[in-house]
């Protein structure tokens, strides 16, 4: 029996990306075979800031499965669920609002960052400012020992630690355990037009389920040294997106490494660089693709597979409501 326990997950708000898969998707198919790893498709965090457009949550958790399916996820190793069908969670979550002070929630380093990028002003959503709170709650209601995350995600497990250590102490029980963050190699790829992070929403993503053609035209667009005018020009690798990419996907170092230095001497085109990232990328995401088509001819098993997981993952939930609940002395009946 594996017994660390591993928790992550994704938002269904579109297709996974190259971002995703850097990040934590690659990882994932590595830690499934020591660890018994849940992984979930956060319905309920997407409606933070989709309310208004369920319909756009509800068609993308088919995509996010198929993207788990086609990157090597195996769901007789991993349990794949998804979150709104897993009631305790928004029950202990309840309970932990109790233990947050809102001027707590407002000082969290990742809220206030995403409130600040998405323009929210004074109209913050309740639902979306406590989303930390849910994620906590996601966390321990499966005593997850390790969560998967990025740097900027770190706020968010200190969060949790706090709840947990506050749950723990009033009500003088080790019924919660505390998470350990598991820091993603790569915990952030730039998106194809420069910007510090990749992202569906600004649109320069290359997605895990693009045309060889939409790699292509993609990879031949990116992002540069906007200074490197000339092919004799030394240019810079720092903060160029496609040496970034090569370091995070590209197998043979030697290679990369002698790229960079012609690069940074002067001597060597944009136009050559991006064909070998194009080789790299397509290499990697061909396989990817064909199996992602091959899964999508059976959507109903797809289906079937969320179904299974998240019977699995509402008992283990389930049960661990069931110690907290005898711990707060409200297990009535």
């Amino acid at each position: 029996m594996k017994k660390q326990i591993i928790l992550t997950g994704d938002r269904p708000t579109g297709k996974l990306h190259l971002g995703h898969y850097a990040g934590s998707l690659a990882a994932r198919v590595k830690l499934q075979e020591e660890y018994r790893q849940f992984v979930m498709i956060a319905d309920t965090q997407a409606l933070t800031d989709n309310a208004e457009n369920p319909e756009k949550v509800r068609a993308n958790i088919l995509e996010v499965a198929l993207d788990y399916l086609s990157v090597g996820i195996d769901p007789d190793k991993t349990t794949i669920f998804i979150q709104s069908l897993i009631p305790a969670i928004p029950e202990l979550t309840m309970y932990f609002l109790n233990l947050v002070t809102w001027n707590r929630l407002k000082h969290n380093p990742t809220i206030k960052l995403e409130i600040q990028q998405k323009g929210y002003g004074e109209e913050i959503p309740a639902g979306f400012m406590i989303y930390p709170v849910n994620q906590a709650a996601d966390i321990t209601i499966f005593k997850a020992n390790l969560v998967p995350v990025g740097e900027d995600q770190l706020p968010i497990m200190e969060q949790t630690i706090e709840l947990v250590r506050k749950f723990n102490r009033i009500y003088k029980t080790d019924t919660l355990i505390e998470p350990k963050a598991l820091i993603a190699p790569i915990a952030r790829l730039p998106g194809t037009d420069g910007k510090l992070k990749m992202s569906k929403s600004l649109n320069n993503t290359i997605n895990l389920s693009d045309s060889a053609d939409e790699v292509v035209k993609k990879v031949k667009s990116m992002y540069t040294d906007p200074n490197h005018l000339r092919v004799e020009d030394p240019g810079k690798v720092e903060g160029n997106p496609v040496f970034t990419y090569l370091d995070a996907f590209a197998t043979d170092k030697e290679k990369v490494a002698e790229l960079k230095a012609h690069y940074q001497r002067g001597g060597l085109g944009d136009s050559i660089v991006k064909k070998y990232l194009l080789e790299v990328l397509l290499s990697l995401l061909d396989p990817i693709r064909k199996r992602r088509e091959e899964w999508a001819k059976e959507p109903q098993e797809v289906m079937n597979i969320l179904r299974k997981g998240t019977e699995i993952a509402r008992h283990v939930a389930d049960m661990t409501m069931q110690e907290v609940r005898k711990t707060m002395k409200i297990d009535y009946f």
